[in-house]
């Protein structure tokens, strides 16, 4: 057992630390006030080739796997851009999991590409208004059908919290085929990756807490048509094939929550070394210390789950267990230290230029989404220790 980085992934950090350091605190402060889209982040990662770097070589990607994937979102979200810069790439890494391992060969080559390149961006439309985490009660429906132009699906209905729609050109849609009251199991779902035609797609961008730089949106989707060409794989299966990108997006969100943990403790360690209250460094009494001591343990104990569960994925063994875990244990450890940083800058915490106030906003974000703690505390009771199922 080794815990020891080797040369090749000490050296993606490294990258990922000089790419980043253009995009200062500065930067993505500017990004949380005003909002929009951080662009010039996103094109520097996709020219120095990072985008595709969990996708096959054969379409321009590195061909690396999840754990190599985590390093890189647990890198951008410690150098101070948070889930704000994480966020902002985190489709590109797994959205597309499904076509790369149900797709023809046909649908690669036109899809990932322009995604690798930084020339497509994508958002994944997924959650309902009505169903919440109850993804098999999803209501949007793909009717099929033939017209002078082919096979196609015309699809109707609403989605919720679809981050990035307010940019994208392409779309990861989960969709009914088949009426819920004639499926069996998981079965009537289908999976389509499609443009983002704006003239049948009303993205309605949502007012809210944190992370303002990447939008969040409900979509109303009225007559959209999708050829059967961009359909991935049977008709009806959708919801198995969506399940290939939940494990990596677990692993890459627990992560991203240490990495943004990490970020505000290093702030908070700052502080209390430098801030002389009563003659002498607040770090230096208890009452502060032992919390920030408290949280690098967490943050590492963490870590360590998460690099369990990125290894085991990629060595094609069981990992849910330890994805859902790393998701649950990154995402209240980076939360207790994001918390614990603006406690520690007392009432300079509050105050935007330090930072930290932003980081407690987006600390919320993987404690929520893209599965509830409840939900994982229920999987890991009922799937390790053998408890009846309670929903």
């Amino acid at each position: 057992m080794d815990f020891a980085l080797n040369d090749e992934q000490q050296q993606i950090v490294a990258a990922i630390e000089r790419l980043c350091e253009p995009f200062d605190a500065d930067y993505w402060l500017k990004r949380d006030t005003e909002g929009g889209f951080p662009t010039e982040f996103h094109q520097a990662l996709a020219k120095a080739g990072w985008l595709g770097i969990a996708m096959p070589q054969a379409y321009g990607g590195a061909g690396l796997g999840i754990f190599e994937a985590a390093l890189m979102m647990h890198t951008i979200a410690a150098s101070g851009a948070g889930l704000s810069g994480a966020s902002a790439v985190h489709m590109n890494i797994f959205g597309l999991q499904p076509a790369v391992v149900f797709g023809t060969e046909a649908q690669k080559q036109r899809w990932l590409p322009p995604l690798i390149q930084g020339i497509d961006k994508s958002c994944f439309a997924v959650t309902e208004p009505d169903s919440g985490l109850n993804t098999l009660g999803l209501k949007t429906r793909a009717v099929r059908g033939v017209d002078q132009q082919g096979e196609h699906y015309l699809v109707t209905g609403q989605k919720l919290w679809i981050s990035t729609a307010q940019v994208a050109n392409r779309m990861l849609l989960l969709a009914r085929t088949t009426p819920e009251d004639q499926c069996h199991g998981s079965e009537g779902l289908s999976l389509f990756y499609t443009d983002f035609d704006r003239s049948k797609i009303a993205a309605h961008e949502i007012a809210k807490m944190g992370r303002k730089a990447v939008d969040s949106n409900q979509l109303f989707i009225d007559g959209l048509r999708i050829p059967v060409e961009d359909r991935i794989g049977e008709e009806g299966q959708g919801f198995k094939y969506i399940l290939h990108g939940m494990n990596p997006e677990r692993i890459l969100i627990g992560a991203e929550a240490i990495g943004l943990g990490r970020a505000a403790l290093q702030r908070a360690t700052q502080y209390a070394r430098e801030r002389v209250v009563f003659d002498r460094p607040i770090g230096q009494n208890q009452a502060i210390a032992h919390p920030l001591a408290r949280n690098w343990m967490e943050l590492e104990a963490a870590h360590l789950m998460v690099h369990k569960a990125a290894t085991l994925y990629d060595a094609g063994l069981p990992c849910a267990a330890e994805s859902n875990a790393a998701k649950f244990l990154g995402a209240e450890a980076g939360f207790r230290a994001c918390e614990n940083a603006v406690i520690t800058h007392g009432g300079m915490g509050y105050a935007r230029e330090y930072h930290v106030e932003r980081y407690v906003r987006e600390s919320w974000i993987p404690r929520l989404a893209p599965v509830s703690p409840q939900l994982i505390m229920c999987y890991i009771a009922e799937k390790v220790l053998g408890m009846p199922k309670s929903y």
